[in-house]
Formats: structure tokens, C-alpha cells, sequence
């Protein structure tokens, strides 16, 4: 039967989105180590200006730096490399057949109650959501606080029981749509929390968690619609650039795919486009015309500026790097408040390792990634909405890069969830009365 499914898929790839389904069987990932600071900030200037996927960006010399690239483009790309010196080790053969083989029962299958031996679309984990809140109404409020670009609603949900003025945690993710494991070991914290209440009644009677566990709900549901588009990141909104009416080929520009979206957590309106972004819609780095201008990224701000007198920490989940940063991302100076940052980070990836030995960096974005990285979501936080601690968490890959296994979920969730409780203490005894 597996068989069959595998070849079902492989039918399905080739047969929708022409431009990108064949692309996908025998596209390449590449691994390349910069050896020197040369080589560095060629890799930089590619990220921005090139259109190849960097699925692990550049970060410092000696520390690997992945790229998927399709047959068409790998001449291209293994010329650019080897001009710098640079040599390209192939981590994965087939990008397609792996899509196949990890995403088989996702793709197959459709939608299905929720639960975490596989990863669900938007609609299932709304649902979800939808029927904890009807049936804990004492724990937990489900809010609609928006639409995204293309009108799916964009829900808050609240679980704490000691009353609104109790300091809060602002939790996200799914900011990029490839990020599966990101939504994914969020909703399993949130399904800790709620369904064993009892055991945490001490820290939900003191403390209020906000989840948002999918913040770009059109780029993360297009991942699903079929495997062709299994590693979009941006949003859904429309810059394809327009050509002129007098072109031959006027639809050249404006039905290329690649040129929808923002990477929107590039899109934040604070030292926006100040570095490790572009300007070029038809990047993957595009941050957009301006910032905030992507309605998903609005729709939360608004909901921490909102909130914001009550919170006291912001968490935003990604993947993947297995690194966990604060401020700030635009500049290689410290938040003055950097110790205490960096103090509570150790405590909680503590946690975490010791639950499978995954070992995390941890320091400023700008730090980890040696240079800078602007329009970032936990720089606004901090510094516009005052929120005092503030992280993004590049969540561990298990060396299943953007594709991991459905066996990866609970792992995920089971070591993350260790470090929340850690983080959410640290909450409760700083600021619960």
C-alpha cells in the first residue's frame, strides 16, 4: 500500500504547479563550510541578492551553511562556489523523493483529528483550539483578532485561570510555512498545559500564556496543498513585479511564484531593512515594502501592544539551528539587560538538554549570526513593545533539516515544554503577586 501512496505522490508532484513540480524530483542540497571572511560575505551577499534557497543561513567561518538548489540552477550555483573557493558537499540526493517519503502520510491522508504522530494544517489546529476552549472554559479563552491576507482567521487563545492582570507570555509560530516543527511543538506545549492542568495549577494560577501557534496561516497552509510547495517561507501577498503592457512577454514577471510574499520576520517595523534583508520581491528574503506591511505581522503586533502592560516575556519558535537568541538582531551591541537575557536562556536550554542531550547556542541574534539581521519580531518586542525578555528559538532539527519526520514531533515538544516551564517560573516568581 505504502508503494502505491509513493507513487500516487510522485504522480501528483509532476502533474500541479508545473513550475515548481519539476523542480523538486532531483533538486539538491548542498553544504558548504566558509573558510575565511572572504568567503563569508560572498555567502551573505548570495543569501540576499541570489535566488538560491538557503535552508541554513551564514553564520560565521567554519560553521556550514546549506543551500537547496534545483538541477536547472546547479551549474550556476556550483560555478558561483568554486569562484570563491568554496566546495559544495551534497547532503541531500533528491529533495522530492524526500518530500515523499517524510511528508507520505500528511499528503496522503488529507485532514484528521488533531494529535502529534504527524504535522496538521491550519484548519485542524484552529479546530482544535476551537473545541479546548469550549471544553476547559475556565482555562482557556479562544479569540479571532484578525484575518490574514487571505481571509483565514487568525485566532489568540489564552490558558491561565488566576484572572487578567496576572503577567503573561506571549507564545508564536509558524512565521515562516516551512517551519512545520515550529506549530508543531507548540501546540504539543499547549496540550501539556491544558490537559494536565492539575499538575501545573500553581504556575497557571499566577501566570497568563497567549498562544498564536501559527502567525502566517497562507504560507504555512500552502505547504500543504501539495508537496510542489513543501518549502514556501514567505507570506501569500502579491508584489510580483508588473511589466510593462507593451512587453512581449508580459507575463513573465507576473506569473513568476516566487515573487509572492515577505519573509515575515523580516517585516518588523523596527530597524527594518537595516541589514540580511532584501528589497527584491522575488527573494526569499524580501522584507517587504515597508515595515509591518503584511497583515499577519500587523494583526500581531497589534495583539501585543494590546497586551503588552501584562506581558513580561515574548517567545517565537522556528526552525531550524537549534539556537536560541535575543536581542538584538540589527546591531552588534548588547541590550544593557543582556546578562539577565542570557542568564534565563542558559537555565532553559539547561532544561531542554536534559531531556535528549540537544545542545543549543545561545547569545543575540547578531551575535550567532555575526552580522546583522534586522526586522526581526523579538527586537520590535523589546524595544517598541517593552516586553522585557524576549527570544526567538531556532528549534533542533534532528538532521531532518526543514523536513523532519512525524516521529520528531514529541521529542520536540517534550524537551521545548521543559525549557517553557523554566521560562514561565522564572515569570511567576519575578512577577506574580
Amino acid at each position: 500500500m505504502e508503494t502505491v501512496l509513493v507513487l500516487v505522490l510522485e504522480s501528483l508532484l509532476l502533474a500541479t504547479i508545473p513550475a515548481c513540480a519539476s523542480e523538486l524530483f532531483g533538486a539538491r542540497m548542498l553544504r558548504v563550510v566558509p573558510e575565511s571572511h572572504d568567503q563569508l560575505d560572498h555567502l551573505h551577499f548570495m543569501l540576499v541578492n541570489s535566488p538560491f534557497d538557503f535552508w541554513r543561513e551564514p553564520r560565521e567561518v567554519g560553521m556550514p551553511v546549506d543551500i537547496m538548489v534545483t538541477l536547472s540552477e546547479l551549474p550556476e550555483l556550483i560555478h558561483t562556489l568554486t569562484s570563491q573557493g568554496l566546495t559544495a558537499e551534497e547532503i541531500i540526493k533528491d529533495v522530492g523523493q524526500m518530500v515523499v517519503e517524510r511528508s507520505l502520510a500528511v499528503y496522503a491522508r488529507g485532514p484528521r483529528a488533531m494529535d502529534w504522530e504527524d504535522f496538521h494544517d491550519y484548519t485542524t489546529i484552529t479546530k482544535w483550539l476551537t473545541s479546548l476552549s469550549k471544553d476547559y472554559p475556565n482555562l482557556c479563552t479562544l479569540e479571532e483578532v484578525g484575518k490574514s491576507y487571505e481571509g483565514r482567521p487568525m485566532k489568540l487563545f489564552m490558558v491561565g485561570k488566576g484572572g487578567a492582570d496576572n503577567p503573561g507570555i506571549f507564545i508564536d509560530g509558524g512565521s515562516h510555512g516551512r517551519e512545520w516543527i515550529a506549530p508543531a511543538t507548540v501546540t504539543y506545549m499547549i496540550n501539556k498545559l491544558v490537559t494536565n492542568s492539575t499538575e501545573y495549577d500553581d504556575l497557571l494560577s499566577q501566570v497568563n500564556f497567549y498562544f498564536m501557534p501559527v502567525i502566517n496561516p497562507d504560507g504555512y497552509d500552502f505547504t500543504f496543498i501539495n508537496p510542489n510547495n513543501r518549502f514556501w517561507r514567505k507570506t501569500r501577498s502579491d508584489y510580483r513585479p508588473k511589466v510593462p503592457e507593451e512587453s512581449e512577454e508580459p507575463e513573465e514577471l507576473e506569473e513568476n511564484p516566487v515573487c509572492i510574499g515577505v519573509d515575515a520576520n523580516r517585516n518588523w517595523g523596527h530597524h527594518w531593512m537595516e541589514g540580511g534583508a532584501s528589497n527584491n520581491s522575488c527573494r526569499f528574503t524580501y522584507a517587504g515594502p515597508e515595515p509591518f506591511s503584511e497583515v499577519e505581522n500587523r494583526v500581531v503586533r497589534d495583539q501585543i501592544l494590546r497586551l503588552r502592560s501584562k506581558l513580561k516575556m515574548y517567545l517565537s519558535f522556528h526552525s531550524y539551528g537549534q539556537q536560541f537568541m535575543y536581542p538584538w538582531g540589527y546591531t552588534h551591541v548588547y541590550p544593557d539587560d543582556w546578562k539577565e537575557l542570557d542568564d534565563i536562556a542558559r537555565k532553559a536550554v539547561s532544561a531542554l538538554t536534559a531531556v535528549y542531550g540537544t545542545n543549543y547556542t545561545i547569545g543575540t541574534t547578531n551575535n550567532i549570526f555575526r552580522r546583522a539581521l534586522a526586522g526581526g519580531s523579538h527586537d520590535w518586542v523589546k524595544s517598541v513593545a517593552n516586553v522585557k525578555l524576549s527570544y526567538t528559538v531556532e528549534l533542533g532539527n534532528s538532521g531532518n533539516l526543514f523536513c523532519p519526520n512525524s516521529s520528531d514531533i514529541i521529542p520536540s515538544g517534550e524537551e521545548t515544554f521543559q525549557a517553557l516551564l523554566v521560562l514561565a517560573d522564572h515569570v511567576k516568581e519575578t512577577y506574580a503577586h
